[in-house]
């Protein structure tokens, strides 16, 4: 029978899990850049393992109107289709107010900006 040090040491380790797929947005999410975004969001969600946690990292993005948000519903969507989580990172206050008003804010996880990893 192992310790609890040790049980406590083998479920920590569990549930850290792989890293999240991250798909890096920049730009405004709007109405003229719209085929690029959803491209860009079904493309990530599409090469994200099943069930992976995908992160939409929104730091370099400060603007989104009712397209950019409707692309990330519907890339959500695909997501939970496919077992999968999104969670937004670094949103704009434009952006998590267009999320509240559009009572869209709970359909997301919210997080920090993601960090970049050098390969």
């Amino acid at each position: 029978m192992a310790s609890d040090k040790e049980s406590t040491a083998q479920t920590e380790g569990e549930i850290a899990g792989p890293p999240p797929f991250v798909v890096w947005v920049s730009g405004d999410m709007d109405l003229d850049h719209s085929a690029e975004l959803r491209s860009l969001l079904f493309d990530g969600v599409a090469q994200a393992p099943h069930g992976a946690e995908i992160v939409v990292d929104l730091q370099n993005s400060s603007f989104c109107d009712s397209t950019g948000l409707n692309h990330l519903l519907a890339a959500r969507q695909f997501a939970l289709d496919r077992g999968s989580t999104i969670t937004l990172a670094g949103p704009s206050h434009q952006m998590v107010r267009l999320l509240e008003i559009t009572d869209s804010v709970d359909l997301f996880g919210l997080a920090p900006a993601a960090q970049r990893r050098s390969v």
